[in-house]
């Protein structure tokens, strides 16, 4: 009996274009009984940070043995490699450009292999589209069950991007702005994570935004007046900048990479 494993979809097409369905029509040609969810198609253009942060916020809530169909491709029909990352739990398919770093990272049983074995992509490869004519008919074989391994051989050696990391300095800590959703919230690099290790209470935080300042961190959005901006841990367990009702990103006029500044403990004179 032939296995029907969720393929999740992760891409910067848009929805625009014909992309999106064209890779679909392909997945459903040859597994007629494949599910597939959309996790996302409005990353921006090429930005392998912004698809890295979105891919492992939204893993631990599938279940075991989705086939994950990730295509931000900034080096489409160039020589770098198309690979398969296996894990525990999990089957991703993307170009070796790093953006299955946060995976890597946390991860500790993997393997990673080198999609080489033709008789799993369409006929003819176009430079432009491999989203269509490799990824998605590879992915649409794995979620039928068929054995990854046969697909190419291990590698060791894949293109892991520099983790963006909070700089400290004492009861100091300079950090990223790393996402910014359609909300305009401003995702940062300062993790929930952090704060625990660091024994930092989040009563004890004050963050600076350019030339906005915020005493603690809130709740819940709802606990301050509309319009007023705030600092949360969102669900994605980093920590968010927001205005509720608002947003932050307009008020702000800011943009990915821009920094946050966060201070706890005695204020140092």
């Amino acid at each position: 009996m032939k296995e029907n494993y969720l393929i999740a979809v992760l891409t910067d097409f848009g929805m625009k274009d014909g992309f999106v369905g064209t890779m679909k029509g392909v997945i459903y040609g040859i597994n007629p009984l494949a599910r597939i969810v959309d996790i996302s198609h409005e990353i921006s253009p090429q930005n392998l940070l912004e698809a890295s942060f979105i891919l492992k916020s939204s893993v631990d809530y599938f279940p075991v043995n989705t086939v994950f169909l990730v295509v931000v491709d900034p080096g489409v029909g160039s020589s770098r490699r198309n690979i398969i990352l296996k894990t525990p739990s999990f089957l991703y398919v993307s170009p070796d450009n790093g953006v299955l770093s946060r995976i890597y990272r946390e991860e500790k049983e993997i393997d990673i292999i080198e999609i080489t074995n033709s008789a799993y992509f369409l006929r003819e490869l176009s430079n432009t589209f491999y989203g269509r004519d490799l990824f998605a008919p590879v992915s649409a074989h794995l979620s039928l069950g068929v054995d990854p391994y046969l697909m190419g051989n291990k590698i060791h050696d894949p293109v892991i991007i520099p983790e963006i990391l909070p700089v400290c300095h004492k009861n100091k800590a300079c950090g990223d702005v790393i996402y910014i959703d359609r909300f305009g919230n401003l995702i940062t690099s300062f993790s929930k994570e952090f704060f625990q290790i660091n024994d930092i209470s989040y009563e004890d935080i004050r963050i600076q935004i350019k030339d906005k300042k915020i005493s603690n961190l809130s709740r819940s959005y709802s606990d301050n007046p509309a319009g007023s901006l705030l600092a949360i841990i969102g669900s994605s367990n980093y920590l968010e900048i927001a205005v509720n009702q608002g947003n932050a990103g307009e008020m702000l006029q800011w943009k990915q990479g821009d920094k946050v500044y966060c201070e706890w403990g005695r204020s140092e004179t």
